[in-house]
């Protein structure tokens, strides 16, 4: 029951940075589109709207592993039969959390590098913009712990393993 409630609450904190970030993004494209349309292109808007896609990205894709909703194999894992689909699901997540905790932990690395360095356009370090690669690693990590005791269950119970969970009436 715990993990459902941090569950709830990551996904609701997550959903809302999607949103916010969607938001600022299409304000802004538009705001650069009118801009370079009147002749006076904004010196900055390439520079943070490719950071701002790149955070949607981040935070995004830890969102839809909450969600069971990001891109996976389930069809190699329900190939197996029931009995082994477990082991399957474990290696499987496995496989993911390491490469996001790799990936976090090197992105963590690479911030102290670029320490002191700046956006071209706008004095915003770039280890700001670049946090993005360590945290949203990190939170994926917590997305895929998260599901994996829902993962587990339905694996246990020989379901096939879904990118996205069953809703109630057809799980049942």
């Amino acid at each position: 029951m715990r993990v459902e409630v941090i569950r709830r609450g990551l996904e609701f904190l997550l959903e809302f940075i999607v949103v916010v970030l969607l938001v600022l993004l299409a304000v802004m494209v538009v705001f650069g589109v009118v801009y370079r349309t009147l002749g006076d292109p904004l010196t900055w808007y390439d520079e943070v709207a490719s950071v701002m896609l790149a955070w949607l990205t981040y935070y995004g894709a830890a969102l839809a592993a909450l969600k069971r909703a990001h891109i996976g194999c389930p069809g190699l894992v329900n190939g197996f039969p029931p009995a082994a689909r477990v082991a399957a699901a474990l290696f499987s997540k496995f496989c993911v959390i390491s490469f996001f905790a790799v990936l976090a932990w090197y992105g963590w690395l690479v911030l102290d590098l670029l320490a002191g360095d700046t956006l071209v356009s706008v004095e915003v370090p770039v280890e700001v913009t670049q946090s993005v690669i360590p945290i949203g690693a990190a939170l994926f990590v917590l997305a895929e712990l998260l599901v994996l005791p829902e993962v587990l269950r339905d694996a246990r119970a020989g379901k096939p393993v879904t990118c996205e969970p069953m809703p109630a009436e057809v799980a049942q």
